[in-house]
């Protein structure tokens, strides 16, 4: 699949859960691509790597943003968006891409403070930090929030507990959001890249082989889709990465 290059130039953008995994994949991809991309999450050391391989491949810089969303409250995300400001006055997209499963337990034997540590990382950082941001989002002529969501979240599965329950009030809030800016130019959809193989699934289907599943830079693509210009008239949309790839 061939796209222009650099796509994204200029563009500023903010990855969640840009540590490992998709978000590791996004934010290589986007940088590629000619975006300045903000790396947020909890392991320095882990973005530090991520740093430096963006800029020793010649990219442009790009920056740092450590935040733990289990802990994170209302005015940290308030500091963020603030500071992003200071530095670089807007925001031309912002990716989700952090979660956590919290493990697949029947709802009876559920451990409450589990289900509070689940949702509050994906669910409540993802709508307090584009909350935060929607100001900075405000500020470029056409930006672009996606949201990783899960098959889970569009169609309730057994023992899924609070990572289910988190994915549909995502995709709900995406809709939400998708209406009330419908006049404006900041378009939200949700994607969903199905089985990769990432540390995240392998948590979670430990018998699986690894090696029957695509990479996670084989959905490349499907992100970059709904960043750049070309997806500038979709918003409030639910795709597969598997619908985006045998479209584009």
């Amino acid at each position: 699949m061939d796209f222009e290059k650099n796509l994204l130039e200029g563009k500023v953008i903010l990855i969640t859960g840009a540590a490992g995994g998709i978000g590791e994949m996004v934010s290589k991809t986007f940088a590629q691509q000619g975006a300045t991309v903000i790396l947020l999450g909890r392991k320095i050391s882990k973005l530090e790597k991520l740093y430096d391989q963006i800029e020793q491949a010649g990219y442009p810089q790009p920056a740092i943003y450590p935040l733990n969303l289990e802990s994170a409250a209302p005015h940290d995300y308030e500091e963020l968006s603030n500071r992003l400001g200071e530095e670089f006055g807007r925001l031309d997209g912002l990716v989700h891409c952090a979660a956590t499963v919290g493990g697949l337990t029947p709802i009876e034997h559920y451990d409450i403070m589990r289900w509070y540590q689940v949702l509050q990382v994906n669910f409540n950082a993802p709508f307090m930090l584009t909350k935060a941001c929607l100001p900075l989002l405000k500020q470029s002529e056409t930006a672009s929030v996606v949201f990783t969501t899960d098959s889970v979240g569009k169609q309730a599965k057994a023992y899924w507990g609070a990572y289910g329950v988190s994915k549909a009030a995502l995709e709900n809030l995406n809709k939400m959001l998708a209406e009330e800016f419908e006049s404006q130019h900041i378009r939200f959809n949700c994607l969903d890249p199905e089985a990769t193989k990432t540390f995240f699934r392998a948590r979670i289907y430990p018998g699986e082989n690894p090696q029957t599943l695509p990479s996670p830079e084989t959905i490349a693509p499907a992100y970059l889709y709904l960043m750049s210009e070309q997806s500038k008239e979709i918003s409030g949309q639910r795709f597969t990465a598997k619908e985006l790839l045998e479209k584009l």
